[in-house]
């Protein structure tokens, strides 16, 4: 990709991961999600299962993975369709900066090494002349 069409396109992706970036603010936010949507729309396990095609158990062996973090897209997603819902994620940088803010700092910390390069040849050059 061009440097040009990097940065559109992190310009772009800086704007749409902005709720995103708040949400990775709090301690886990999405702990339990699977179960606490469910709960929250009313729905028993069993109503879940029917629409997908499984078990109650089957569904309760899906949050129970959501919650430990082994739980595959797939499966979040056909669970998710089965309360109506759909799954949505977000990439961001850690510490709530923006794509672009870890560029510029990652240029400006390769600039300032170049920079410290520079001075320290300048001072063996003046030691040894």
């Amino acid at each position: 990709m061009r440097a040009k069409d990097r940065w559109k396109v992190r310009r772009e992706l800086d704007a749409e991961m902005r709720p995103f970036r708040t949400a990775a603010r709090l301690k886990n936010p999405t702990v339990a999600l699977l179960r606490t949507v469910r709960q929250t729309l009313n729905m028993t396990t069993e109503e879940v299962g029917a629409a997908m095609g499984v078990c109650k158990s089957a569904v309760s062996r899906l949050e129970y993975s959501e919650e430990r973090g082994t739980i595959m897209m797939r499966a979040l997603a056909r669970a998710a369709n089965a309360m109506g819902c759909d799954v949505v994620y977000g990439i961001v940088p850690k510490d709530g900066r923006t794509l672009e803010e870890v560029v510029e700092r990652k240029m400006w910390r390769k600039l300032l090494e170049a920079e410290k390069d520079v001075n320290l040849e300048r001072t063996r050059g003046a030691k040894e002349a």
